[in-house]
């Protein structure tokens, strides 16, 4: 990266970020369980005491609405948390009381995966004392895609005049994010309703994005096709850490409500395997991976795309798909890279606000799925290490 390039990017001082600390201070040392669930616990808690997003530094309407993606994230890794051994009850409580406020609704688009992201946690609560009401209006939404599929290509093409809501293509999952939004709650819904359907058209609908996305040979997705062209400074092409650790997390919680040996489980399973090979390549020494998977020099810390990897690593490994003696270490190191990126004032800092691409980043950034992305990475490397003794 230039220094021209990181000076845009707001990288002011290597120094002063907290991958800048002693090489043996960034080890994979073993954690204490019980640790790693208080410093989640203690995060949850923070954000919890923020959901008016005044402390989010480029918050928008979409932001503020508590049934949208950015929000939807954070309560995606309650969930996780909450089903950790010796969680406090208030953190369930606290996605029930969420969930009811909400009346249970998804977000208003009905084919925008993005406002699907909530659902997984209303069939969380509805399989955790919440019942069928929670479950009901998710799917009402659902039977609505899979019975009435939009029709359109995977292009992404954002018109001159306009934004997001008017590019047809995310009427499907023409963006690498929505591999996490929808997929996993539309698996869900199958194992909890016994249909099928819901199930058969996410993964129909996951190898088409993925049979468009993905690069094989860098084993890593575009982020949508306007990428497919793109190269940096020094010809290389563009890789957002975010947009993989969105693909790679929906993978980790994908792959376990498929049947056991499908064939598709099958091979989602090697797709992660494939990943994860790639990804261990690309994490930097500090135990960050760079915005810019491709560009980590003068990166600076970033822990959206960070804490989704070390969560894709550690599950990884407690399921058994990953090496414990190549990925626990990895694992271990992510995790000890985004508990010091814990700003003195509790926030989880360093996290990329919202975009498509590697962008700006500074030791005061947070956002709702940054801490979702935390928990879920918490509670995995917490498994790993209570099972791995």
């Amino acid at each position: 990266m230039s220094m021209r390039l990181a000076l845009a990017l707001g990288l002011a001082s290597v120094a002063a970020w907290p991958g800048a600390i002693p090489a043996a201070a960034q080890g994979a040392a073993a954690v204490d369980p019980a640790a790693v669930r208080a410093t989640a616990v203690k995060l949850a808690d923070w954000q919890l005491g923020r959901l008016d997003p005044s402390h989010i530094a480029a918050a928008t309407g979409e932001t503020r609405n508590p049934r949208a993606w950015e929000q939807a994230v954070f309560w995606v890794g309650m969930t996780a948390l909450a089903d950790a051994p010796g969680t406090p009850p208030r953190i369930k409580q606290a996605i029930m009381d969420m969930g009811r406020r909400n009346a249970w609704r998804p977000g208003d688009k009905p084919y925008f995966a993005d406002d699907h992201a909530i659902t997984q946690a209303y069939l969380w609560a509805a399989a955790n004392g919440a019942g069928a009401e929670a479950r009901a209006p998710t799917r009402a939404a659902f039977d609505r895609v899979v019975d009435q599929p939009a029709v359109t290509t995977l292009a992404f093409a954002v018109p001159k005049k306009g934004g997001y809501s008017a590019t047809e293509c995310l009427d499907r999952w023409c963006w690498c994010d929505a591999l996490f939004m929808a997929p996993p709650a539309l698996a869900v819904l199958s194992n909890q309703t016994g249909d099928p359907k819901y199930r058969q058209f996410a993964i129909k609908e996951f190898w088409a994005t993925t049979d468009f996305l993905y690069d094989p040979v860098e084993h890593l997705y575009y982020r949508d096709s306007r990428f497919f062209d793109r190269r940096d400074e020094q010809d290389r092409k563009q890789f957002w850490a975010r947009g993989n650790g969105w693909v790679f997390g929906g993978m980790a919680r994908i792959i376990p409500q498929l049947p056991a040996n499908s064939p598709d489980r099958r091979r989602m399973e090697a797709l992660f395997k494939e990943m994860a090979a790639k990804l261990l390549t690309l994490q930097k020494p500090d135990g960050y991976w760079a915005p810019s998977l491709l560009a980590p020099e003068n990166s600076p810390p970033e822990t959206s795309g960070t804490g989704f990897f070390t969560y894709g690593f550690a599950w990884g490994v407690k399921a058994g798909l990953l090496d414990k003696a190549r990925y626990r270490p990895a694992a271990l190191r992510g995790w000890n890279a985004l508990t010091r990126a814990i700003q003195p004032d509790g926030r989880l800092g360093w996290v990329q606000q919202v975009s498509d691409r590697p962008d700006r980043v500074t030791a005061s950034d947070t956002q709702y799925y940054g801490v979702g992305a935390f928990l879920l990475a918490a509670t995995a490397v917490a498994d790993m290490e209570r099972t791995g003794r």
